[in-house]
């Protein structure tokens, strides 16, 4: 598992690093749980203009359903293939249930094929009932899990499904309690409270040599669905407020095609309900 950097024999490989699927256990998805993807393509719905720019193209996909909820509580699950996911950076696992159902979950690192998952849900925790063990890819409130432990697929509103820490090869970990909240160390470095009924899932998602990947060449960013973006420096003055000037120019103000201060400026009116959550920020500064 892990990278490999191709042989120089064109300009767009010479410096190209791309995965060696080394964990893919299975191609094709399951039929299943995949829906087709109508791709937007940076234009809106209502009127078909370009709202977002520099998107278009890209390789035909299939979208994978992932069970971010885990709300089978108590019934236990078999791993039975670690497959790619062309919507997101981690790896996924097929999970088959006992009582036959099947689902996508992250694939967590030091998974594999024929383990044992499981996941309870804070109902059945409260009730007495016996809790999963505290390994990789079982899912647990966050009540009970222990603090230092790492985790994933961190849920911000009980049976809401988990929105936190879900690209590869992250992690956040469980610091301390504070009455019904738990003290999480996001990767970004913020200390967040979050409700103790919430889910998370034990781990570390798989893939951390993702940040290694070099793409090589235009052509593999056009696969993905991004055309050529061209910068505001390059452009004539009446394209672009940091066009022209006599040779190469800097020490403008940051501004988008149309004027929009786009660095320091301040958007945000007031504060948000939920920074009162937020024990440290990412810059380390107390909020």
């Amino acid at each position: 598992m892990g990278v490999r950097k191709l042989k120089p024999t064109s300009n767009g490989t010479r410096h190209a690093v791309v995965y060696d699927f080394a964990e893919i256990t299975k191609k094709e998805p399951e039929k299943s749980l995949v829906i087709s993807w109508h791709r937007a393509k940076g234009r809106s719905r209502q009127q078909g203009k370009i709202t977002v720019r520099h998107r278009g193209g890209g390789h035909k996909k299939l979208y994978r359903i992932i069970d971010f909820k885990r709300d089978k509580s108590l019934v236990p699950a078999k791993v039975v293939s670690v497959e790619y996911d062309p919507f997101r950076s981690a790896r996924i696992a097929l999970l088959q249930y006992a009582d036959g159902e099947k689902r996508y979950i992250l694939w967590v690192e030091g998974m594999q094929v024929g383990d044992s998952i499981s996941s309870i849900n804070y109902e059945d925790a409260e009730a007495g009932k016996p809790l999963p063990e505290i390994k990789p890819g079982n899912a647990i409130p966050l009540k009970y899990i222990p603090v230092g432990t790492l985790i994933h697929n961190i849920e911000l509103k009980p049976g809401k499904g988990g929105q936190l820490v879900r690209s590869a090869g992250v992690s956040a970990q469980i610091l301390g309690r504070v009455k019904d909240y738990v003290q999480v160390r996001l990767p970004s470095g913020e200390v967040r409270l979050i409700h103790q009924r919430c889910m998370a899932t034990i781990g570390t998602i798989g893939l951390a040599e993702h940040e290694l990947i070099k793409l090589g060449k235009a052509g593999r960013s056009r696969w993905k669905g991004w055309r050529p973006f061209v910068r505001g420096t390059a452009m004539n003055p009446v394209d672009h407020p940091h066009g022209g000037g006599e040779g190469r120019t800097k020490g403008k103000n940051p501004e988008s095609p149309w004027g929009w201060k786009t660095k320091g400026y301040k958007t945000r009116r007031g504060r948000k309900y939920s920074d009162k959550f937020i024990i440290t920020r990412r810059n380390g500064r107390p909020l």
